[in-house]
């Protein structure tokens, strides 16, 4: 306590010497001999270089955005019922509560930053209204962007991102005219020009702008998209700002904070609060790009997959032969194809007790997948179930109704068809097999966990609100690793249904041609992707994958968890 107060008394020291060699009122000394000798002064003197020294290092904010957070626990509370619940809320509705976070983000984001007021102009009535405006530059970007506007021939504020210093300023918006930077008109130079004469300014900067006509501030919005490609602006040509923009992955989770521009989007990768938002591009600008690059892999002649290129498979490839279920025979590619994945909208969905997601394992025919399913549900019968498939075929003297096969005549199983009953279903010798939504529901609903290999086209039917599965690509390895693993382990053909023999070269391409082809038509669904390069990894990989869904909480389309 000395040591923190030893200045304090150094001021009351000086105050006398001062005192003495400057005429001052004795009403003022008074006031501020009584200020500095204050306890309440002295406890905050106290607490103020304790926060600010513990134990030798600066503490920094954990977030600067707390009323946000605060919102968000009010509305998850307001669903609530129970006493607690109510307790919490109520406190967290006092304006005192509230006070407190908002002067606690303030300071965080250190809002107290010297800044100029706003001058206003008087004079004649046509003069225009201006505003000066201080920021001072730090390490970070300023967070706006500016255009040259054609009809005006002014430079004008092109956006203002959410987080930068020029919104936290509250005093830069979109559509104002800058003419003065640092005391240099700008009139009839470029943006480039501008953005020269603030790269090579150090300090504050001040802004001479004309505000525009109504100025609304954007309220941040609350939409979490999935990304379904990776982005990076350093190889954008058409965006605004490289500088401002977000590079991302795919499979990334980003909070989009402002959809006002028709094609740039400012968006924060999701859990990064306190960060300053940037550029992406928009759904529809995203979308027209992977339209134009589809139309120009068309015109090559080439399957443009998985940003490679995959040529066309010729004719003397070996044609497939039937197996003994095909299900939906008509894979309608065309359709699939006119779906173009940007960003798909996403919520957490927080694992049920007692209520399992299925697990689904799509990949091309002879990855694998099957033998994985196998193994899963032998692993443990009593948690992971197999669906058991329809047929019209006669049953046998030997066989029971429901345990490999569900018994049902061909007029029956047509007419639940026509009614979308079925996930998937085929012919083979005149007889109907095929697999039932309702099977699939009655495993969900007695606590186990289906697991099925669908055919792909099956998705449609399956990834709805109502299933919410949980979709593994079973990958395919590189061909010489995936020739090697299979010929090593004298792995049998699932291409030839009446002869048990190795793969053939062609069927290994094959094998890879599919998978490539499925991660392009069905890629953006997937949840996760496991490489079957080893069968045994690959399948404590595939348990691994099976425990975090059931314990930890997964992105899903929004509408999923609406519906719950």
């Amino acid at each position: 306590m000395i040591h923190e107060l030893f200045y304090i008394q150094r001021l009351l020291v000086s105050l006398d010497q001062i005192c003495q060699k400057v005429d001052c009122r004795q009403a003022d000394v008074i006031f501020l001999r009584e200020l500095l000798q204050n306890h309440s002064l002295q406890a905050l003197v106290l607490v103020h270089n304790r926060v600010s020294t513990y134990n030798g290092r600066q503490i920094l904010p954990v977030s600067y955005e707390s009323c946000d957070i605060a919102e968000e626990v009010i509305q998850a509370l307001q669903d609530a019922a129970s006493n607690d619940s109510e307790e919490l809320l109520c406190l967290l509705q006092k304006p005192y509560f509230r006070a407190l976070l908002l002067t606690h983000d303030q300071v965080a984001r250190k809002d107290f930053d010297p800044s100029l007021p706003d001058i206003i102009h008087e004079g004649d009535d046509d003069e225009e209204t201006v505003k000066i405006v201080q920021l001072v530059k730090s390490n970070e970007p300023l967070g706006a962007t500016i255009k040259y506007d054609d009809q005006t021939g002014s430079i004008v504020i092109a956006r203002v991102l959410h987080g930068g210093a020029a919104d936290r300023s509250g005093l830069i918006h979109t559509g104002d005219e800058v003419h003065e930077v640092n005391g240099i008109n700008i009139r009839g130079k470029s943006p480039h020009d501008v953005v020269n004469i603030l790269q090579c300014r150090e300090g504050p900067i001040t802004f001479k702008l004309v505000p525009r006509e109504e100025c609304v501030p954007s309220r941040e919005s609350r939409l979490r998209v999935k990304a379904h490609f990776s982005y990076d602006p350093g190889a954008d040509n058409i965006i605004p700002c490289k500088e401002a923009g977000l590079p991302f992955s795919k499979g990334e989770v980003l909070h989009i904070v402002n959809q006002e521009d028709l094609n740039w989007w400012q968006a924060r990768k999701h859990g990064e609060k306190n960060s300053r938002a940037g550029l992406i591009p928009s759904r529809q600008l995203q979308e027209r790009r992977f339209a134009e690059m589809r139309d120009l892999s068309y015109l090559l002649q080439d399957d443009f997959i998985a940003g490679c290129k995959i040529p066309v498979r010729k004719e003397h490839h070996r044609p497939r032969k039937i197996k003994k279920i095909m299900y939906d025979a008509k894979e309608n590619d065309d359709f699939d194809r006119e779906e173009i994945a940007t960003y798909e909208e996403v919520a957490k969905l927080y694992p049920r007790p007692g209520i399992h997601r299925p697990i689904i394992l799509i990949g091309p025919p002879g990855v694998g997948r099957n033998e994985l399913k196998r193994r899963l549900i032998a692993f443990d019968s009593d948690h992971f179930r197999q669906t058991i498939p329809h047929t019209s075929r006669p049953k046998y003297p030997w066989e029971v109704d429901g345990k490999e096969y569900f018994f049902s005549s061909k007029e029956s199983i047509q007419e639940e068809i026509k009614l979308g009953w079925f996930v998937e279903y085929g012919q083979y010798k005149g007889n109907f097999y095929g697999t039932s939504l309702e099977t699939v529901k009655s495993i969900i609903n007695a606590g186990y966990v289906c697991v099925m290999t669908p055919h792909p086209q099956a998705l449609k039917v399956l990834r709805t609100p109502e299933i919410k599965p949980y979709l593994i690509f079973i990958k395919p390895p590189p061909l010489d690793i995936l020739k090697e693993t299979r010929i090593r382990a004298n792995a049998r053909s699932t291409f030839d249904e009446f002869h048990s023999r190795g793969f053939t070269d062609n069927e290994f391409h094959e094998i890879i041609y599919g998978g490539h082809k499925l991660e392009f038509l069905y890629g953006h669904m997937f949840d996760a992707v496991i490489v079957n390069d080893d069968l045994l990894r690959a399948f404590q990989e595939l348990l691994q994958v099976t425990k975090l869904v059931e314990t930890v909480p997964q992105w899903v389309p929004a509408s999923w968890v609406a519906s719950s």
